[in-house]
């Protein structure tokens, strides 16, 4: 059996983050969509999943039509089935990321984030399947004790910490 790694650079919006992952059913799409737009309702955002039987379609919800179409691009690109991604504007991962994770369909999260994307895929004659991803850049050192006192009182302003 030939395999073949792919290296796909992720192109999404400016100002959106991205939630990429595994799932496992047609209704994935849908029990998404009700999960974002119940927890934060002012989100904009688009969601797609790839089937990986029957028609091998790419199965799209959401309240953003530009969203929603660049979450079909991701899922094109990246060309595997059974995969989800969202694409969210006015709200963080880290908002919905537990309702994500929830959702009965979905298996794993690869990735969250607004960094530089970059999906390593393996291809087989059967399909492409996920193998991990590339997100952002490697650590430059570690945070001296300026930086960590950056960082706390970033947290402590956008209200994450007392």
């Amino acid at each position: 059996m030939q395999l073949e790694i792919h290296n796909v650079k992720i192109d999404y919006p400016e100002g959106c983050n991205i939630i990429l992952g595994q799932t496992h059913f047609i209704k994935t799409a849908e029990d998404l969509y009700e999960a974002i737009a119940t927890t934060v309702p002012q989100a904009r955002f688009g969601v797609a999943f790839s089937e990986a039987s029957g028609p091998c379609l790419i199965r799209t919800e959401g309240n953003d039509d530009g969203l929603i179409k660049g979450c079909a691009t991701v899922l094109k690109a990246i060309g595997a089935g059974h995969v989800f991604c969202i694409l969210l504007r006015d709200a963080y991962p880290i908002n919905i990321l537990n309702q994500v994770k929830n959702c009965p369909e979905v298996c794993c999260v690869y990735c969250a984030t607004a960094n530089p994307l970059q999906v390593i895929v393996a291809s087989t004659m059967q399909g492409w399947g996920i193998l991990g991803v590339i997100d952002g850049c490697a650590p430059k050192g570690v945070e001296s004790v300026e930086e960590r006192q950056q960082r706390h009182g970033l947290l402590r302003t956008i209200g994450y910490k007392l």
